[in-house]
């Protein structure tokens, strides 16, 4: 029967109607490079959206949110044996550019309100690696499934420390801490358009930076580095980083909907709020305060293993009903890669792991497709 049920999945793309608007446009006017006017509007598109009264904001659009967090590194001046900080609950993009930069990456524990970087094992960490002497260049600090990390305590160690502070917003798109958007926080900020964010330009990102400086440094490094010149000079290292103008149409008529789409995300995390209430051996996530505003980008729960039911038995049990859920990401500190990097905290990322689980979460689900999830969540609990 299962194989006879259309998939739900964990996050797919949702179009708004506006996109091909944009795209053919391009077409029409032969605007298909990594440059052009949807480019400049999705950028202008972003900046307004995210707008700080505190201090302006330029933005970059960049071929993905690992290519953000790379040209962010860089511009940190983070250089081969730096170390550089990091969530440790996340997924490896995270970190991965840290390694671009033969820089070593040293991870940091959760804490169990906001599942983020904890401020007490990262003051730990940056008064052990000092003691060490070598003191941590960075930090890239993550808002994990579109909740924000403890931004006033996480910024109060950094300022501290003198540590540039990126901010991995590649989930987070649509959510603010005391009222104002992440991804405007940091030194720098971290924003991804992938295929199954809560919106998309099929593949793609940005950069927010605080300076024009920054962001036109962004794009010069973004466009393999190319001196002024009239013909190819280059006195830098340069990347391909530079989204398409094609894939911006997409961002700009995905802008249209942002406000619908977090709107939808945040009403399926009421949904399972709803739903699973009554079932002790669960616990759906949720932010610890008014301060916090998620787009709940995905919704997660906790299963009590004391319950004689787990959270891989969940999971195997909606597979066989075509339903698409998936463990919380695995620590970095856990994986081959990486588990051989410093590591400061406790085990609350690991328990989260074990008994963590992401739920099908798109903003185009159908009422359809949340009876079937309903019936499914109660089957398995009963």
């Amino acid at each position: 029967m299962a194989n006879l049920l259309s998939k739900i999945w964990l996050s797919s793309p949702h179009m708004g109607g506006e996109e091909v608007r944009f795209v053919q446009e391009a077409f029409d006017t032969n605007w298909v490079a990594p440059l052009g006017p949807n480019v400049s509007g999705l950028e202008t598109d972003l900046e307004k959206y995210l707008a700080d009264s505190d201090s302006p904001l330029f933005v970059a659009a960049l071929s993905s949110g690992t290519a953000a967090l790379h040209l962010a590194l860089i511009l940190a001046g983070v250089e081969p044996g730096d170390e550089v900080l990091c969530q440790s609950m996340t997924f490896s993009a995270s970190a991965n550019p840290i390694r671009y930069q033969y820089a070593t990456p040293v991870f940091i524990d959760s804490e169990a309100q906001t599942w983020n970087l904890c401020p007490d094992a990262l003051e730990a960490a940056i008064q052990d690696r000092i003691k060490k002497g070598k003191k941590p260049k960075a930090l890239v600090a993550v808002h994990l499934y579109g909740t924000p990390y403890q931004v006033d305590a996480v910024h109060a160690i950094c300022k501290k420390y003198n540590i540039i502070l990126i901010e991995d917003s590649a989930e987070a798109l649509g959510s603010t801490y005391k009222g104002k958007a992440c991804g405007t926080f940091g030194d720098f900020g971290i924003l991804s358009f992938n295929g199954n964010k809560i919106i998309t330009t099929s593949g793609g990102g940005a950069l927010v930076c605080k300076t024009k400086a920054h962001q036109e440094k962004a794009v010069f490094l973004a466009t393999q580095a190319r001196d002024a010149a009239p013909h190819y000079q280059h006195s830098h290292i340069g990347y391909n980083y530079r989204m398409s103008n094609i894939c911006a149409g997409i961002g700009r008529g995905q802008m249209r909907v942002l406000p619908d789409r977090v709107n939808q995300r945040r009403a399926m995390h009421t949904f399972y709020k709803e739903i699973l209430k009554d079932i002790p051996a669960v616990k759906v996530f949720e932010t610890p305060s008014s301060d916090y505003v998620s787009n709940y980008w995905l919704s997660c729960i906790t299963v009590n293993p004391e319950s004689g039911k787990t959270r891989e038995g969940l999971r195997l049990f909606l597979e066989t009903l075509n339903i698409e859920s998936r463990p919380l990401w695995k620590p970095m500190h856990l994986q081959p890669v990486f588990n051989s990097y410093p590591y400061y905290g406790n085990r609350v990322a690991e328990s989260l792991f074990e008994n963590g689980l992401c739920l099908p979460s798109g903003s185009n689900l159908s009422d359809a497709d949340r009876n079937r999830i309903k019936e499914a969540l109660q089957t398995y609990f009963a």
